[in-house]
């Protein structure tokens, strides 16, 4: 969606300016796509680590056009985090101090990049999260007002947001292949979507066991389900079970 529009972007650069070069890149390339959005006024990186608009919040996609053309510096982006601490209160793990994020902590990272087994002390503290965690960005301010996608490709895959969590522990390659094609949760194969699933399913029965009326425990944002709602992959990334 991103790069096809970088591309014709490049290609107009070529044309204005023959013998220029350019390259482009959407998370696929070792450049600080944060650091130079900053740096370019876009936005500043907040304390949750995320480059936020001050019109669109941090709901967003970062796109890079390279080129040899000497073009003028923009203005870096004013902090407006001000004293606000909603990202790293509400995180529930606590992988984020200000304006810094300890990986081995963050859920995002724990279930998409993570292909190990998770430390038995955190899996509690995952909730409902099946792949990816919004948490920080949906606490903060700036995305009260933040505009829904209109680009058709943007629009959630799962109209409901929700996937049956039995379905997903039964489940077989061709099947996984064939519900996730080309979505971003196929990045991190069927193995570990289940061993994800088995965390979450197991927070739901120990949340079913906690006796009524009890004040919440550690579990966030879990219920006594088994069923699956969550962000779309495409424009947030992040599916949980709810």
């Amino acid at each position: 969606i991103i790069k096809p529009r970088l591309h014709a972007i490049a290609d107009w650069l070529r044309q204005q300016v023959p013998g220029s070069q350019t390259r482009c890149g959407v998370d696929t390339a070792p450049i600080p796509e944060r650091e130079l959005a900053a740096r370019a006024g876009l936005g500043w990186i907040g304390k949750n680590t995320c480059v936020i608009h001050p019109r669109i919040g941090s709901w967003l996609f970062l796109g890079v056009v390279l080129t040899t053309i000497e073009l003028p510096c923009d203005q870096p982006a004013i902090d407006r985090c001000g004293t606000c601490r909603r990202c790293i209160d509400a995180c529930p793990t606590g992988a984020l101090v200000e304006y810094q994020l300890d990986p081995r902590r963050c859920i995002s990272y724990l279930t998409i990049e993570h292909r190990s087994e998770i430390d038995p002390s955190l899996r509690p503290l995952m909730g409902d999260w099946l792949f990816g965690c919004d948490i920080c960005q949906e606490v903060c301010p700036w995305n009260r007002r933040a505009p829904f996608a209109q680009e058709t490709g943007l629009q959630p895959r799962i109209p409901d947001g929700r996937l049956d969590l039995e379905a997903i522990l039964t489940a077989q390659k061709q099947d996984f292949d064939h519900s996730f094609r080309r979505s971003a949760i196929k990045r991190i194969r069927l193995p570990l979507l289940q061993r994800n699933a088995r965390i979450v399913l197991e927070n739901h029965k120990k949340k079913a066991l906690e006796p009524a009326g009890a004040p919440p425990g550690e579990l966030a944002h879990s219920e006594a389900s088994t069923s699956v709602r969550g962000l779309s992959d495409s424009q947030r990334q992040s599916v949980r079970l709810r």
